[in-house]
């Protein structure tokens, strides 16, 4: 009988140690899966999913969905009380938090759904469909106007007023505005 309880002892010692070797696995998995995550994935993981809080600077907390994601910026879409939604471009170096971002970590969505251009070609885009913009500096300067040439890291916007045509008559002055510099970009 005492063999037996000897046993069961060792058993129970073991099986304890088993379970606590496995928790310490996981959590360490765990950890090193989350070190190699950064903003990217992080958003990834709430595309098209429930509201995010943004905090941009020069700009403020920009509230919406998450609608789309590149290299370096993010696609929110902003509802409006009067149901017209507004989406605005986020350049990654302005943002200064996020809110609502889910705690669990979901596998990397396909790669499709990652825009693979990084922010001079959704400029150009803009710029090719001569889309009036109102551009945000990190300093809180909105700048609306006309895109008209995106660089490799600059991007020349012709000023005018939103209700106006990009015509030589109502542009008061083309500024250039280097990319890190840029905060956001709504569409108009």
């Amino acid at each position: 009988m005492r063999w037996e309880r000897l046993f069961d002892d060792l058993e129970a010692q073991l099986a304890a140690d088993e379970a606590r070797d496995l928790v310490a696995e996981v959590a360490d998995r765990t950890r090193r899966e989350r070190a190699l995550l950064g903003v990217h994935e992080r958003l990834l993981s709430v595309l098209d999913a429930g509201p995010v809080a943004v905090r941009v600077a020069g700009v403020g907390t920009l509230e919406g969905s998450v609608t789309g994601v590149g290299p370096d910026w993010v696609l929110l879409a902003e509802g409006h009380p009067q149901g017209a939604d507004h989406s605005v471009l986020v350049a990654y170096p302005a943002i200064r938090s996020l809110t609502g971002l889910t705690g669990r970590l979901q596998k990397q969505r396909p790669a499709a759904v990652a825009r693979g251009f990084a922010l001079g070609a959704a400029l150009r885009a803009l710029s090719r469909d001569r889309a009036v913009v109102a551009l945000h500096d990190v300093e809180g300067v909105v700048v609306t106007g006309t895109l008209d040439a995106v660089g490799q890291d600059l991007v020349d916007i012709a000023e005018h007023p939103a209700d106006l045509p990009r015509r030589p008559e109502n542009v008061v002055g083309i500024r250039t505005v280097p990319f890190w510099s840029i905060a956001a970009l709504r569409h108009r």
